[in-house]
């Protein structure tokens, strides 16, 4: 059994290969971005020491929106079919003088990767950009990743998103609310960064975002609106105002008093936690609530402060969605890197919102080889025997898989992975009630049952 290292203090090695006769053709890019394929390897996926050739069995066609990217200052794991073994090359084995990168999957939203891409890093490689990394390859003329449907809903659907409707929806919010700060700021989240959700708005569809907040508690590995020191780039700018409880209740009633099944969401991106926007917040639920009883008001955070959300609560929140990546205190601190908050205010803020009858969703940021390893998923059962919640949304983890995997690692021992897909299977077996999905649910949908098991065979 061959051994691997590809970055300090993660040593890989090859997982069992139980079908031969599907393997998902390797794909690699040169140094000008042409990505090609490599007929005679398949593509490897890698799971934290593991490393697994990708076959029909675990593979899927990439869905729509799925992003390839090349990985710099990195060199490609593929398995040699010819000779049964574990490669890293550096050169195009079919034209020697040709350099060749690695290749992943930036998955759409509503799917789950089940394994990372497989590479091994340079020596002083910078660390990768804030995206996840899907193993990728070539099957039957089309794409393919190693990916497993979540949450089908067309929310973020880009075929659905014409850009010119945007723009026009852009310009009729500009007229009618043209000296609001907070439809300026998410102008630029849809038109400059794309951001579906704030596309949504100005699309008068699903979901609209709130930000709010400059200030966050956290200092997270992957944070995408705030890096220092890190070597690496935020994805977007934080915003950098507080915009009043009348333009926030202005954006939230121009989405809820028209869209079907409306939700409007604090901590939506490109902000701090909402908790340190609170003087804002709460008065704004107020003034949204008093107009109408219509629309589901959604709040992303930490839920590190539970005297202020049990206000947020009482003012009218209807959901909460909680992000954690990890169930154990030691690996929570790792990546989260709390400020003056520990992990049990947390669980109390979830205890409060379950007396309450608010609808709580657990924001589980995956990433293979971590979330479904033995200890992370020992804990997670034990939080949700002993937690009444309603829903995981399974996200992808948009950081550098092998620097998250070493931090874990120094955090705490997580024992052997033992497959993404096992693990999304044991939880929807053993809790049947508590829903999985992608995407914050209206209020209409909060009963609806968990359809992982059906959509699984169904893909």
């Amino acid at each position: 059994m061959q051994r691997l290292y590809p970055a300090p203090n993660l040593q890989c090695k090859l997982m069992n290969i139980s079908d031969k006769t599907s393997f998902i053709t390797a794909i690699a890019a040169n140094p000008k971005g042409k990505i090609f394929d490599l007929p005679g390897y398949a593509s490897v996926g890698m799971s934290a020491g593991m490393l697994k050739p990708l076959t029909t069995q675990n593979a899927a066609p990439a869905p729509y929106g799925t992003e390839l990217m090349l990985l710099p200052e990195r060199k490609p794991i593929f398995y040699n079919l010819s000779t049964n073994k574990i490669e890293t090359l550096t050169f195009n084995p079919f034209n020697m003088a040709e350099k060749i990168y690695p290749v992943a999957a930036f998955n759409s939203p509503g799917h789950i990767i089940s394994y990372t891409c497989a590479y091994t890093e340079k020596n002083n490689a910078i660390p990768l950009p804030l995206f996840s990394y899907g193993a990728a390859g070539w099957h039957n003329n089309q794409f393919v990743s190693a990916v497993i449907p979540i949450d089908l809903e067309k929310r973020q659907d880009l075929r659905l998103m014409p850009i010119e409707k945007v723009i026009k929806g852009v310009k009729n919010l500009r007229k009618k609310l043209p000296n609001n700060r907070l439809r300026k700021h998410l102008e630029k989240c849809a038109l400059e960064y794309g951001c579906p959700a704030g596309k949504n708005l100005f699309l008068k569809r699903y979901e609209a975002p709130l930000p709010t907040s400059v200030t966050c508690n956290a200092k997270c590995l992957g944070c995408l609106s705030l890096q220092k020191n890190s070597g690496i780039r935020s994805s977007q700018d934080r915003i950098t105002f507080k915009p009043s409880p009348a333009e926030i209740a202005e954006i939230a009633l121009e989405h809820i008093l028209i869209v079907k099944k409306s939700i409007v969401s604090f901590g939506q991106g490109r902000e701090g936690d909402p908790i340190y926007a609170a003087d804002v917040i709460e008065p704004a639920i107020k003034i949204i609530r008093k107009k109408t009883t219509q629309g589901t008001i959604n709040v992303n955070t930490n839920a590190s402060k539970p005297e202020i959300l049990t206000k947020f609560f009482d003012a009218g929140i209807d959901s909460i969605r909680v992000s954690i990546n990890s169930f154990r205190k030691s690996c929570y601190n790792a990546y989260f890197r709390p400020q003056n908050y520990t992990f049990q205010q947390i669980m109390q803020t979830i205890d409060i919102a379950c007396q309450k009858g608010v609808f709580v969703s657990i924001n589980y940021l995956n990433c293979p080889g971590f979330t479904d390893s033995a200890k992370e998923a020992e804990a997670f059962i034990n939080f949700l025997k002993n937690n009444k919640i309603n829903r995981i949304q399974w996200r992808n983890l948009n950081y550098d898989p092998i620097r998250y995997i070493n931090a874990m690692n120094t955090a705490e021992n997580s024992g052997t992975p033992y497959g993404v897909k096992n693990h999304l299977k044991n939880i929807a077996k053993t809790f049947p009630n508590i829903q999985f999905g992608y995407f914050n649910p209206p209020k209409e949908d909060f009963k609806k049952p968990n359809m992982f098991l059906s959509l699984i065979r169904e893909n």
